[in-house]
């Protein structure tokens, strides 16, 4: 076998059945502090191998559909965590998966963009990207979030926050519908908006889709598998870690709605990182496609998850967001819709989105 051809095995590799490993030995116990820490670590691990697996597929496939696996992984990664939250805490979680999806689109909108833009402006004077394909995953997000997060707060049929069961079943079916015909614009019927935009300035590779030279069929195979294994085990650790995570919170003295803002900020981490590296670069459109890919993702996908798991789960199910969260929302609609119709971006953008990100985390730990 030729060198450039064998696998190399790196922690990547070893992480996925590593992972397999603690859980085996993990569940069904209630360890200590220092395993309980040590068992977070080897969760993070998984995580973060999950997606380099991710994105190694998705490399193979290239873009757009390179930024719709990652999206995908992403939100199998914190719809597990959710669900494995609802189901073993002690505590009352039925805002969990609202705060949760809310979290993962304020970090996407704001945290993941904002990084992008300023990065790729500081790196490359302006940020560039196509305002058609962006736009329309703007929207697209923009909806998802106004059906499943906002209505709730104002229908009457059920009190509170909650939609009734026919409600929440209208916005599951039409979340997953948005969400397909999204992504059927994005890898069928307009791929070509959601591709780099060629400035003249960034690297340039073999294939020319953005990113480094593919890998080969046997690689891409290989990360596919280690990739499910990966999830697996984080699955599994995360119901082993629930309690720690919520005790973690309870004793730092943060409310109880950050729990959610942990979970969205553990599986969105890697995904930020490959964003702020496709911006570096001067792909500034695989960055976008990522953060309002994981929003979308986010809603899209884990409303319609959590609707089903309803059936068994026990107690309510809020999802409307608050006058604050809403307000919050607002802000970043607004300011997002006067980034991406330009087509381009100053650094200013990118420190207006990171702004809104530093108050809604400063607020969800002081409302």
């Amino acid at each position: 076998m030729d060198a450039t051809t064998r696998p190399r095995i790196t922690w990547t590799t070893l992480t996925p059945p590593l992972a397999l490993v603690v859980l085996a030995l993990s569940w069904g116990r209630h360890p200590g502090t220092p395993v309980v820490a040590l068992i977070a670590v080897v969760l993070i691990g998984a995580v973060l191998a999950a997606v380099h697996h991710a994105e190694v597929v998705a490399h193979r496939v290239g873009e757009p559909f390179g930024s719709l696996v990652l999206a995908v992984a992403v939100t199998v990664i914190e719809v597990a965590l959710i669900v494995t939250l609802m189901i073993t805490a002690d505590k009352d979680t039925s805002g969990l998966a609202r705060d949760t999806v809310f979290a993962a689109v304020m970090i996407s909108m704001n945290g993941i963009v904002g990084l992008a833009l300023l990065v790729a402006a500081l790196k490359h004077h302006l940020a560039v990207f196509n305002p058609e394909g962006t736009g329309s995953a703007l929207a697209t997000v923009v909806t998802l979030a106004g059906v499943a997060l906002v209505l709730p707060r104002f229908t009457t049929t059920e009190p509170g926050a909650e939609f009734s069961s026919s409600q929440l079943a209208f916005a599951a079916v039409a979340s997953l519908a948005l969400y397909a015909m999204f992504v059927f614009t994005q890898t069928i019927r307009h791929r070509d908006f959601f591709l780099p935009v060629a400035t003249g300035k960034g690297p340039v590779d073999a294939d020319g889709d953005g990113h480094a030279d593919p890998p080969s069929n046997r690689e891409a195979w290989t990360s596919l598998a280690l990739l499910v294994v990966a999830l697996v085990a984080v699955v599994g650790l995360a119901k082993v870690e629930s309690p720690a995570i919520e005790d973690a919170v309870a004793a730092l003295g943060f409310p109880q709605a950050f729990v959610g803002v942990v979970i969205a900020l553990l599986v969105l981490l890697p995904e930020s990182i490959a964003a702020v590296r496709a911006a570096a670069r001067n792909n500034t459109q695989i960055s976008l496609n990522l953060a309002y890919g994981s929003a979308m993702a986010s809603i899209g996908l884990t409303i319609p998850t959590i609707a089903v798991a309803s059936i068994w789960l026990d107690g309510p199910l809020a999802l409307g967001l608050d006058s604050m969260q809403i307000v919050l929302l607002f802000l970043s609609v607004i300011v997002s819709v006067l980034t991406v119709v330009p087509g381009r971006a100053k650094p200013l953008q990118g420190g207006v989105h990171l702004v809104l990100l530093s108050a809604y985390l400063f607020l969800s730990i002081k409302p």
